[in-house]
């Protein structure tokens, strides 16, 4: 976290939000943006405070919710997990879960969606589908 302040410089005010996301969000104003870093950090604090799938599913879906109704604009960065090998503990296969359906449910709430890929930034939403790196020849 302290790398991330020392990155983004003074324009940016950090706050630390383990757990009530979706009502730190909706509580939010006097802001432009608010920078959620990061999505899959906080879906660990769920799983790892003994939320069933359930609770979780529904904490989700609250912030879905937040993020619709937010004044601020809210960028939501997370972490790709399900793209590679199939965890062996079933709390690593519960995070890959949980962070899959953490996406499919947030693309649905979201009207730009882009993916970092080696580099390059990938918009996906609003298509068509564009590089968005400015070293590309």
């Amino acid at each position: 976290i302290a790398a991330h302040i020392r990155e983004r410089g003074d324009e940016f005010a950090t706050v630390e939000e383990p757990v009530a996301l979706p009502e730190r969000i909706a509580s939010l104003s006097g802001v432009d943006v608010v920078v959620v870093d990061c999505l899959t950090l906080w879906l660990s604090n769920l799983l790892l405070r003994d939320q069933t799938e359930g609770q979780i599913l529904e904490r989700i879906e609250a912030l879905a919710v937040a993020v619709e109704s937010a004044r601020p604009h809210v960028v939501l960065v997370s972490n790709e997990v399900g793209m590679g090998v199939v965890p062996e503990s079933p709390l690593g296969r519960m995070f890959r879960d949980m962070a899959g359906r953490a996406h499919q449910r947030l693309n649905r709430s979201a009207g730009e969606l882009y993916v970092a890929v080696m580099g390059a930034i990938l918009r996906l939403r609003p298509g068509p589908v564009a590089v968005m790196d400015e070293g590309a020849r």
